[in-house]
């Protein structure tokens, strides 16, 4: 099923053209994850590796805020009621989330306004572009409900992006991180004024859904191999990934374009 035929139920699915924008919308609640939009999150971007048409993906939350984390009342009180076996499963479920969104190929924005707390800031962390305003705040804050920071690939994937010391203390602490700290950190790539928020990132998104599309999905598997390489085998690797994009008919165009002093339109392959 391609992601335009795709009827979401517990978040908000949008295709338009090559940008699929995804929209946590419960307002009155800052956006909170359920079981239920835990696993269709997942869905959908493992859904993605099978649709050629959708080039890029953005996820925001409604009402002035990006998610809150897990709902207290459907998810943290039913999950004391849980023996390990369920506790695991629900770890798992969570888990799958951050592993859809790195295996997703599509390059992934994250639009924050507001709170990004908990599993709400990971969800942030795990796109590959955030954007924020100057009122976001993001905090792992799952030391302050008595767990530790090690939550959906956090002790992994925050010390790549803001470095070991920075994340270190922000997993300790369950501290907020305000938007111009996440700036100079590395954590958010831009901030924009919350009304110019939407834009920004739908501009963002369609200046990468027109770019070399499995070029991009190329440059996101090898950023997420190559965590585990050492520098020679990160060269041999992304040498094979490059000889692979130069069989591509986009690289190609690139070409012809360039020689008639025209700007590429690349299609994807």
């Amino acid at each position: 099923m391609s992601l335009a035929a795709h009827r979401a139920r517990h978040v908000r699915l949008e295709v338009g053209g090559a940008v699929a924008a995804i929209t946590l919308d419960r307002p009155e609640r800052k956006n909170p994850l359920t079981f239920e939009s835990y696993a269709e999150l997942a869905a959908v971007f493992r859904m993605a590796a099978q649709d050629e048409t959708v080039k890029a993906f953005t996820i925001a939350g409604a009402g002035g805020n990006f998610c809150s984390g897990g709902d207290v009342h459907e998810i943290i009180g039913p999950l004391l009621e849980r023996d390990t076996r369920g506790l695991m499963q629900f770890t798992a479920m969570t888990g799958e989330l951050v592993k859809a969104m790195r295996a997703c190929p599509q390059p992934i924005i994250a639009a924050v306004d507001g709170i990004a707390a908990g599993a709400g800031a990971i969800v942030a962390m795990a796109a590959d572009l955030r954007l924020g305003t100057p009122r976001a705040k993001v905090a792992f804050l799952f030391n302050r409900v008595g767990l530790a920071g090690c939550d959906m690939g956090a002790c992994a994937i925050l010390p790549r992006i803001i470095g070991q010391g920075r994340a270190s203390e922000l997993l300790y602490l369950g501290r907020s991180m305000g938007a111009e700290e996440g700036l100079a950190w590395g954590f958010f790539n831009a901030l924009h004024a919350p009304e110019a928020l939407a834009a920004e990132t739908a501009k963002l998104a369609r200046e990468l859904a027109e770019g070399p599309g499995f070029a991009h999905a190329m440059t996101k598997r090898m950023l997420q191999m190559e965590w585990a390489m050492s520098i020679d085998q990160a060269i041999e690797a992304e040498a094979v990934a490059q000889a692979l994009c130069m069989t591509t008919q986009d690289f190609r165009r690139a070409y012809d374009a360039f020689v008639a002093k025209r700007r590429p339109e690349f299609k994807g392959n």
